[in-house]
């Protein structure tokens, strides 16, 4: 992009982007791909204007509150906290205001000017809450359900307004539709990427052969989130037929009861440390499956399984970027360990079939699953948006 199209951005999120672990680090890769391939992208401050004070004592709360009462009072008190960001965007002129993941920040703001307005998430409260993902936890505080109502109408109100919504899965966009009855024009899939640097192609492992057994791996924050469980029976299935079957674990500690002298374990392993990123990197290039039958609504471990050429196994539930034969299988929701087991089997009787999964896996990362080719989608459309604010 040449430096006169570049656009004028106002990032705007209720968690700072410069923060790595923020929303699983898509936070921080969606800021920075916008400012490498789209933009010049200033992030506005959070602050709650007179009532700062509340929102620094709402993040000392422990994590499962903070997280439910943070954007629902940001709801309720949205007439006070966007002045804040009413002020910051009169004090330059942007061509788009774009917003990831926190819908709430965008409540009761009026650009003051003609802007590009866009959102984009993996989930919304409503969607996801009424989805299999979201019912797979149920309620925190059973008397915030009383707040769906009024919480649906805001979101209806919020994603109708804004000129763009950007999905990163079909499975996303079809809920957001339904939910909110959204235009198509405002409506549109990019799938996200890898959260990992390029791993080189010649690098990789075009070969890998099932001579000493199977490695499987498995990567997130919490085991019973990312579907350790059923992941760990994988194991222990296919050792009871005799297979030399390991599990690289990467994010996370089983409990003491899952514990196996088959399970190597990296409970944190951070991709800024040079040493950490090297190791992360080893476990991808040396393992034949990520067996993750996680409930969630995305998933960039799958992205980078397949910058890997690292097939995933998981289960059709959410948004998880799988596609069957392309870059793994996506089992049925409900599948049991034995139905894991035989399609590894299955491909381990067949080596040049897993081959030719390994390379379409890798293709797959190279042609949707990188953030390249996510900015790249986002800029056209959002030139084609300013253009349309040009002549309006």
């Amino acid at each position: 992009m040449t430096k006169t199209t570049r656009l004028k951005i106002a990032y705007l999120c209720d968690m700072d982007p410069r923060l790595a672990w923020t929303y699983s680090g898509g936070n921080k890769r969606i800021h920075d791909t916008l400012q490498e391939h789209v933009g010049d992208v200033d992030i506005l401050s959070n602050d709650w204007a007179e009532l700062e004070p509340l929102r620094r004592l709402i993040h000392k709360l422990p994590e499962a509150i903070n997280l439910r009462a943070r954007w629902r009072l940001h709801l309720l008190l949205s007439r006070v906290i966007a002045r804040s960001v009413h002020k910051q965007l009169k004090a330059r002129k942007y061509d788009v205001l774009f917003c990831p993941y926190s819908f709430q920040s965008l409540a009761q703001i009026k650009p003051p000017y003609p802007l590009v307005t866009v959102f984009t998430s993996d989930a919304t409260q409503t969607s996801y809450r009424t989805a299999e993902t979201g019912a797979a936890f149920g309620s925190y505080f059973k008397l915030s359900r009383l707040m769906d109502p009024w919480i649906l109408k805001q979101e209806k109100t919020i994603l109708s307004s804004v000129d763009m919504n950007f999905w990163p899965s079909d499975w996303q966009k079809s809920n957001a539709d339904a939910c909110y009855d959204l235009p198509v024009e405002k409506s549109i899939v990019t799938p996200w990427g890898a959260n990992i640097p390029r791993p080189d192609a010649t690098t990789l492992y075009p070969d890998l052969p099932f001579d000493d057994g199977v490695r499987l791996l498995l990567v997130g924050r919490d085991w019973w989130a990312k579907g350790g469980p059923l992941t760990l029976d994988v194991l222990r299935n296919l050792r009871g037929q005799g297979i030399n079957a390991r599990l690289g674990v990467v994010g996370c500690t089983p409990p003491a009861s899952d514990m196996d002298d088959y399970i190597d374990i990296h409970p944190n392993l951070d991709k800024t440390v040079p040493r950490d990123l090297t190791t992360l990197q080893d476990l991808f290039r040396r393992s034949h499956f990520l067996v993750q039958p996680s409930i969630e609504s995305y998933g960039f471990a799958f992205c980078e399984a397949s910058a890997f050429g690292l097939p995933s196994l998981c289960l059709r539930l959410g948004g998880v970027p799988v596609w069957d034969e392309v870059n793994g299988i996506a089992l049925p929701s409900g599948a049991a360990a034995a139905d894991f087991s035989d399609v590894i089997t299955t491909y381990m009787q067949t080596p040049a079939r897993y081959q030719k999964l390994r390379a379409s896996s890798r293709q797959c990362y190279e042609d949707r699953l990188n953030w390249p080719a996510w900015a790249a989608e986002i800029q056209g459309h959002l030139l084609r948006l300013k253009a349309g604010k040009t002549h309006d």
